[in-house]
């Protein structure tokens, strides 16, 4: 795989500082049941970091004292850390919004067998990766059948009350470009799923993610291997619209990795560029207890255009 860091580090994007923390953002590990070509990740069947329980509670203990409201978990597929369940159980126990970054096909797994039950029971708000209503998209972007898949399963989580009126069950989907390209208009594209996925299937949803794809880890390195690099970051720098630096993600997220350490987004994450800190060491989430983050600067470099760019793209969809 192609290292993208050194193609982003000669930045000249703008700085940023962090703002109040309201949102832990945890990545349980990056093994998945999937390999898909767009993953910033890089997560696959034969990843094996996953965090332990002793670090799943460190989180648990940060989150509890920190004032974040949310608990956004993460991955690969998180729901195969064997921990997965504990952490939601504990989570929510302390009232806090758990947020789970499903894609989709993991609720089909032999060894999930009530997982779809366990997540409503919790009151979990599911975000669901479906890159497109189509099948023969899906399928060319992620595997063979993972279309029907995903949709076997947005049909369970619609049996157990996920966007159903008055259920108080959040499901929202995301939607990433094929490829080098912006993502269309959040809004317009939320409609033509919303009419397609209904008629076709009757499945619902709440909401639709427009996501632009990062030049990081497995679609970075597409990009070098296939010569579409600068081209994308010259695409990326243009579409530059600066009224959406005021919310981006990571002024109110920090990023926490399968070792504990932590960072400013999971972009940053993927690329090692550590969250900023007094002692200026990377910082593990046991001794982040009564730091002060507002104020602090925010790890940039090239990719950040990925978040600012045209509609601008956040772990909350389009930003303007």
């Amino acid at each position: 795989m192609h290292a993208t860091l050194p193609l982003l580090n000669d930045s000249d994007f703008p700085r940023l500082r962090r703002g109040r923390l309201e949102t832990v953002q945890v990545n349980l590990g990056y093994r998945c049941n999937q390999a898909c070509l767009h993953c910033h990740v890089g997560a696959g069947p034969t990843r094996r970091e996953q965090m332990d329980r002793a670090i799943v509670d460190q989180v648990l203990g940060y989150v509890g004292s920190s004032g974040a409201q949310n608990l956004d978990i993460t991955g690969g597929a998180p729901e195969l850390n064997p921990n997965f369940r504990h952490l939601v159980q504990a989570a929510r126990r302390l009232g806090l919004r758990v947020i789970d970054r499903c894609n989709l096909t993991v609720l089909n797994e032999p060894a999930q067998a009530g997982l779809a039950e366990f997540l409503a029971s919790e009151g979990v708000e599911i975000v669901a990766s479906l890159p497109c209503y189509l099948e023969r998209n899906v399928d060319a972007q992620r595997g063979a059948g993972v279309f029907q898949a995903s949709i076997d399963a947005l049909l369970r989580l619609n049996a157990v009350g996920y966007a159903r009126p008055g259920a108080g069950l959040v499901l929202n989907l995301v939607y990433n470009p094929g490829g080098p390209q912006l993502p269309p208009p959040q809004a317009a594209l939320e409609a033509d799923y919303k009419r397609a996925l209904k008629r076709r299937y009757g499945i619902v949803f709440d909401r639709l993610y427009a996501l632009a794809n990062l030049p990081i880890q497995r679609f970075g390195s597409t990009l070098v291997s296939k010569g579409e690099f600068d081209a994308y970051m010259a695409l990326l720098r243009s579409a530059h619209c600066s009224e959406n630096l005021g919310s981006v993600m990571c002024r109110s997220l920090i990023s926490v990795d399968w070792r504990g350490h932590v960072y400013d987004c999971d972009f940053n994450q993927m690329l090692g560029l550590a969250l900023a800190a007094h002692d200026r060491r990377r910082p593990h989430i046991r001794d982040l207890k009564g730091t002060v983050l507002e104020g602090l600067p925010i790890a940039v470099a090239d990719h950040c255009y990925g978040c600012t760019a045209g509609q601008g793209s956040s772990c909350g969809g389009a930003l303007g």
